[in-house]
């Protein structure tokens, strides 16, 4: 059973839309699911409804700036004027006590995609105890030289134009060179699954057909360089198991480079129970790949193995 719910968003302004799948009876463990840019949590239908037939409890909730969080079209890729990321690990936060106030004592994971793999790095170093689990999926890194001369982009253009203006300069450098592996290419899209289809119902979708604005991007750059930094990465608990899980050819990850770097960056940290999965071929958004049956059953052996007896 699906069930959607609102609740107040840390920016004292905005309605942040949730969504729940429950199963039947008393679930065995939460997922939580951290959405990645430029999408909402309504996309995780299929692999909510999959984990629900099995037992668990799915919820997830849309983004300051995303699906039905947003009321304005001005708002789309828009999080907040200050402290937009912190706004949105805080709301994730307040989901996540909802939920365990719902169900107390039942084990909770959760798993951030894209986007949400950097939010959720950023959580696990500041909130991650008592988690159960935590799956970060279609991860990467950047260089935080880099990442500090895109943010000082952002704000003078901000200064020019506004927060809510819109780049294609910061567009090109997101994304420019995503589809290059690709090519000849049938989208601008082609680099996120080998599925046709589910590439198609993306590019159609009213909810995920919209471009970041510059204070979307400054806080793209800033959740990606706060997850980095050595004081978040060494407040991850180190008994908290992690699995790192991509495609061999997602562009975000620069092909599995960047998952084996974080990989060895958690090692270092002295993560005890730390697994990397990189799946052959197969690109950004593995619950839309063309192997995606395989994809769900690994996710859920790892969590069914990571439920405390």
């Amino acid at each position: 059973m699906k069930q959607d719910f609102f609740y107040p968003s840390h920016d004292g302004k905005t309605t942040i839309h949730a969504a729940a799948w429950l199963p039947e009876g008393k679930p065995k463990a939460i997922l939580q699911i951290c959405h990645g840019m430029c999408e909402h949590i309504w996309r995780y239908d299929e692999f909510a409804r999959y984990l629900a037939e099995k037992g668990f409890c799915v919820v997830g909730n849309d983004h300051l700036g995303h699906g039905t969080s947003v009321t304005s079209v001005e708002e789309h890729g828009y999080f907040s004027e200050k402290d937009g990321d912190l706004i949105v690990l805080k709301d994730l936060h307040t989901l996540r006590r909802r939920m365990e106030h719902q169900f107390p004592g039942v084990p909770y994971f959760m798993l951030g995609h894209s986007m949400g793999s950097f939010l959720l790095r950023q959580y696990i170093g500041r909130c991650g105890k008592r988690l159960a689990g935590a799956i970060l999926m279609g991860t990467g890194n950047s260089p935080l030289q880099v990442l500090a001369s895109i943010k000082r982009m952002c704000r003078s253009i901000a200064l020019f134009k506004g927060w809510h203006a819109h780049s294609n300069t910061l567009n090109r450098l997101s994304f420019g060179n995503y589809n290059k592996e690709f090519e000849p290419v049938r989208t601008p899209y082609d680099w996120l699954s080998k599925d046709e289809a589910r590439v198609d119902t993306f590019l159609n979708d009213p909810l995920c057909s919209f471009h970041f604005t510059v204070n979307g991007y400054y806080n793209l750059f800033s959740m990606l360089e706060d997850c980095q930094l050595e004081p978040v990465v060494a407040g991850i608990p180190k008994e908290l198991p992690l699995l790192l899980i991509s495609g061999d050819k997602d562009p975000v990850g620069d092909n599995g480079k960047d998952v084996r770097e974080l990989f060895r960056t958690y090692q270092a940290a002295g993560i005890v129970d730390l697994e990397i999965k990189l799946f052959a071929n197969d690109r950004h958004n593995l619950l839309d790949e063309t192997d995606r049956a395989e994809v769900y059953a690994y996710l859920l052996r790892w969590l069914e193995l990571h439920i405390p007896e």
